[in-house]
């Protein structure tokens, strides 16, 4: 039986538990056959499969970001899509295997700050996450995207600021913590109580790099 009749649409079901307990069962089962169907059928007419196949691969991606590691640049087209559950689910699946594919993903970096500065607000809280991994991972990769990342936190919605400043945080070394702890200098006057309370909790860890 094709995987894909596993599918929430493909079930009449509306709940998304369907695909989150089809990609748990993938990944318990190693079965990358079965991911490859999925990662196939994103191109699927049906615009539902298409949105659970994203959502399956981006559930795996959570629990095992290396089985689909290898569709990296199947997600890197998901973000021109016209169809935004696409593109926001594609960088969410991004996001989860940064670390594992950083050196692709540097080479696309125009792409991801393309989709960050057009994005919804999902499609922007994954593009940092996945854009700092990515700085994370070598100095001349720092260089290039910190700029970048730095210039978001300046001009980002203030009740974004504590999330994305946290995305940031695993990009930040001596280099740059002064940089990165005067723009959250800078904007602590905007902040609510509960915000700066996990501004100063970063303020904490900058201590320790």
């Amino acid at each position: 039986m094709s995987i894909i009749n596993k599918l929430a649409s493909r079930q009449g079901i509306k709940s998304d538990l369907p695909n989150q307990q089809l990609a748990k069962e993938i990944v318990e089962t190693n079965n990358t056959e079965g991911i490859k169907e999925i990662a196939e059928n994103l191109k699927n007419k049906d615009r539902k499969i298409q949105s659970d196949c994203i959502k399956v691969l981006y559930e795996i991606g959570y629990l095992r970001p290396e089985l689909i590691s290898e569709y990296v640049h199947d997600f890197l087209k998901l973000l021109t899509s016209k169809n935004n559950r696409l593109v926001w689910g594609g960088m969410i699946a991004v996001a989860t295997i940064a670390v594992l594919k950083a050196n692709e993903l540097f080479a696309h970096r125009d792409e991801l700050y393309l989709s960050m500065e057009k994005g919804s607000v999902i499609t922007i809280d994954n593009a940092v996450k996945a854009l700092a991994k990515v700085a994370a991972h070598k100095e001349e990769y720092n260089q290039e995207i910190f700029p970048f990342l730095i210039t978001h936190l300046k001009t980002c919605r203030p009740k974004d600021l504590p999330q994305h400043a946290e995305s940031v945080l695993v990009a930040v070394n001596l280099r740059n913590k002064d940089q990165y702890l005067a723009v959250l200098q800078e904007r602590a006057d905007h902040m609510s109580s509960s915000q700066l309370k996990r501004i100063q909790k970063l303020n904490k860890k900058l201590e320790e790099i």
